[in-house]
């Protein structure tokens, strides 16, 4: 069927027929006009309204608009093969308004006389999210944007020029300050710098990220996080919210979509305790009661479902439960679709995700987890499933799920696979588990949703430490050694790395080395360089360590490219710093952590902290040119070591080149290149470290850098390289938009700092990008 709004005539034209869709229409219109009455006076008309059925979508006002009245019924009465949207138009130009109170409720009280000046968005947000995202170290370099208060509203005004924007801006401001006599009166503040006004918005949208699992609070859930009143009743709303709150000992923060009266909240119930789920029961019985006391809705926007579904008789009554009984049936007569959810639904404290009887396995992990309490799973709740990781147009995770599309390789389907795991329910192998070995073999370990998905999940760590416990009763594949373990191969390869290239590349003994390998046929090799960084250098006697630098000399940049770590050690001591480098042969380990090697990657890291404590302790630099062995430093050493202070030290000592410089800029001195450049983000880089400082040191050498939404390059470290499945997956990651974006490029430059990045393109387009230590080089005024 194909349903939308229905005129009186097409109406009757559907009527006069004797088939399926005449049979439906028939019983809706007797459904429609049985309750007229009942659902004119009961259903209330508000911005937001996601509770119940849309009955009042069928009213003869409202064109018997039948396409509207299934929209947010949550699989409860039919699947959607397609459907038509409205479209708003995007203004050209926006203009962002903050606005301070002293408490959320004045905000709350102000909401309508913003709304006259007709604003396109109208968000707030209180104190105590701010506070969370303090604790949580979330975006505080952006919290210096927000004017004197407590509690915010963000204003946002659009115009086809920023100058139409602005004025309608400041014509709100003129008015409030016109009311500064006014006890409640706001601080202000207009942004006009585009970047500024997108970090002010990455405040407000990290609301869901902020607020759950903050250290030291108990864990926050959803169960009333999506309450909509009438706008103009929200100030008071919101006082009665926080009083319900206060009675029972829970400290939400409030923020939400202010202007159309949504409120967003997650709050510390207690879900593991008979005591605690009885709490839960009885403060959503009274905020439900408090919410249709103002004439609003149970949910503004996330659904009923099972959680709020017992509580809409409260909202509705008993007649209008009895039509979305009949209106249900109508769709669905056996009861098929969805079932215990909306209506009918399982009890509160039914098939909860905890519950009384939780007591999941807990399990010596290799990780520490410091974020998650040491526990792993814990870690494995932190998905709220959100679906973030379900986009498949930009950002980096999750690339597997961008070409498989399979829920089981996105971020999400392998966290509740893991949750599962860990309760013991479904999957009872525990750490020997086929399913969930098969989703995460498929994970790239990119850690793009470190830092894009809204709590934080860390699948490469979860992946790796999988791994750790399921290949101690199975065996590992060959790549797993002959990846795993490159550091150990390119150290015995680089004395003779002529004869190594010569069998790696030759068409007769190269497939047998591919083989023995696990490689897939379709790569090539990647050549040794002919002699090694490390085996020229010469560390200067009796270094000043108040003046020196560590010089990092990777793996991949020591043995395979060392051109890149000699253009680092001149930019280093272009301003006038002593280069040093570790005496012995160390390696980060990363390549371990893809195959769960964890035991051995701890045992490098553990060397390295002993070797090379002096330096540590001193204070010394370390810059790393490899964006990989970086993360490892400023990433997992911290997990596996949480309260090694040498192991903090590190991580705060461990530095990339932009970093360095930015750190000591007064010292370098450079010329402007004038020249553009394509740059490819390495995953690792992007999502621990950030490319703020690359950007802005390429900036100041007048590199003008374009950097595409292209994700993960798709090779990510033994991935791309190994046969069969994960090879076919790595080229078709690469070929969603990098490898495109190499072949069409104009730029008079190609950058990217990863060894697996570089491959990946050259591979794929023939071209081997520069790393950003070789640009700067060529940018020394020397």
């Amino acid at each position: 069927m194909e349903v939308g709004e229905t005129s009186d005539e097409k109406l009757n034209t559907i009527l006069s027929k004797n088939d399926q869709e005449a049979k439906i229409y028939r019983r809706l219109k007797k459904l429609r006009d049985y309750y007229l009455k009942d659902i004119r006076k009961g259903m209330p008309q508000i911005p937001r309204r996601v509770s119940g059925y849309n009955l009042d979508d069928l009213l003869p006002e409202n064109n018997f608009q039948v396409a509207k009245s299934l929209v947010g019924t949550e699989s409860t009465c039919t699947v959607f093969l397609e459907a038509t949207f409205r479209l708003i138009n995007q203004p050209k130009k926006r203009s962002l308004l903050l606005l301070g109170y002293d408490a959320v409720f004045e905000a709350g009280d102000h909401v309508m006389e913003i709304m006259k000046h007709k604003p396109i968005g109208l968000e707030g947000m209180d104190r105590t999210l701010v506070n969370y995202m303090h604790r949580k170290e979330l975006h505080e370099e952006d919290l210096k944007f927000l004017p004197k208060g407590d509690a915010w509203l963000l204003v946002e005004f659009g115009g086809d020029t920023k100058e139409e924007a602005d004025q309608k801006a400041k014509a709100l401001m003129n008015e409030l300050k016109n009311d500064a006599h006014k006890k409640d009166s706001p601080s202000m503040k207009l942004y006009d710098d585009k970047e500024e006004e997108d970090r002010v918005w990455e405040i407000r949208e990290s609301g869901l990220g902020a607020t759950a699992f903050v250290e030291g609070l108990p864990d926050m859930w959803p169960g009333w996080e999506d309450s909509a009143v009438p706008p103009e009743k929200l100030g008071d709303y919101l006082r009665d919210l926080r009083d319900l709150f206060q009675k029972y000992d829970l400290h939400p923060s409030l923020y939400g979509h202010f202007g159309q009266g949504c409120i967003h909240c997650r709050v510390g119930f207690d879900l593991k305790t008979k005591k605690g789920i009885a709490t839960y029961k009885q403060f959503t019985d009274e905020a439900a009661e408090l919410v249709v006391g103002y004439g609003g809705s149970l949910s503004g926007e996330h659904g009923d479902g099972q959680a709020r579904g017992p509580l809409l008789e409260k909202m509705y009554g008993k007649k209008l439960m009895q039509a979305f009984h009949e209106f249900k049936e109508l769709w669905d007569p056996d009861w098929k679709m969805n079932p215990g959810k909306i209506l009918d639904p399982d009890k509160r404290d039914e098939n909860l995700r905890l519950g009384k009887d939780f007591n999941p396995g807990e399990y010596e992990t290799y990780f520490k987890y410091p974020k998650d309490k040491g526990s792993f799973h814990r870690a494995t709740m932190r998905c709220v499933g959100v679906g973030e990781c379900r986009k498949t147009n930009s950002g980096t995770m999750c690339p597997s799920y961008m070409v498989t599309r399979d829920e089981k390789h996105a971020t999400r389907g392998r966290a509740h696979l893991l949750f599962e795991m860990m309760r013991g329910g479904e999957l009872k192998d525990n750490w020997k588990s086929k399913e969930v070995k098969e989703s995460l073999d498929l994970c790239l370990a990119c850690k793009g949703c470190v830092n894009e998905c809204p709590v934080n999940v860390d699948m490469a760590t979860y992946k790796a430490e999988f791994f750790a416990h399921y290949y101690k009763n199975n065996s590992r594949p060959r790549a797993a050694f002959a990846f795993g373990l490159i550091d150990k191969w390119a150290k015995m390869a680089s004395p003779v790395s002529r004869f190594v290239n010569f069998i790696s590349q030759n068409r007769i003994t190269a497939p047998l080395i591919k083989y023995i390998g696990g490689i897939t046929p379709a790569r090539e090799i990647p050549k040794f360089a002919e002699h090694a960084f490390t085996k020229n250098f010469k560390n200067p006697e009796n270094p000043d360590l108040d003046n020196a630098v560590i010089l990092w000399p990777d793996t991949f940049n020591n043995y395979f490219f060392p051109e890149v770590l000699e253009a680092a050690e001149k930019v280093i001591k272009s301003a006038g710093f002593e280069v040093i480098i570790p005496e012995k042969h160390f390696c980060c380990g990363r390549a371990l952590y893809d195959f769960g090697m964890l035991e051995k990657a701890r045992s490098y890291l553990e060397n390295i902290l002993k070797a090379l404590r002096t330096y540590i302790q001193e204070g010394v630099p370390f810059v790393g040119l490899e964006a990989s062995c970086i993360a490892v430093f400023r990433n997992e050493m911290g997990n596996l070591f949480p309260n090694d202070n040498n192991a903090i030290r590190l991580k705060q000592n461990f530095k990339t080149l932009p970093e360095f410089i930015l750190e000591n800029e007064d010292k370098f001195d450079f010329v402007k290149l004038n020249k553009s450049a394509l740059m490819q983000r390495h995953c690792h880089h992007n999502a621990i470290m950030t490319y703020k400082a690359d950007l802005e040191v390429l900036k100041k050498v007048g590199v003008d850098v374009h950097v595409p939404d292209s994700g993960c390059c798709g090779l990510a470290g033994s991935f791309g390289f190994e046969k069969g499945e994960k090879y076919d997956i790595s080229m078709k990651v690469g070929e969603r938009k990098i490898l495109p974006a190499v072949r069409e490029m104009t730029e008079d430059l190609l950058i990217t700092d990863g060894f697996s990045c570089r491959e990946q393109i050259r591979h794929g387009t023939g071209r081997l990008p520069s790393h950003t230590a070789e640009i700067l080089a060529e940018a020394l005024n020397v």
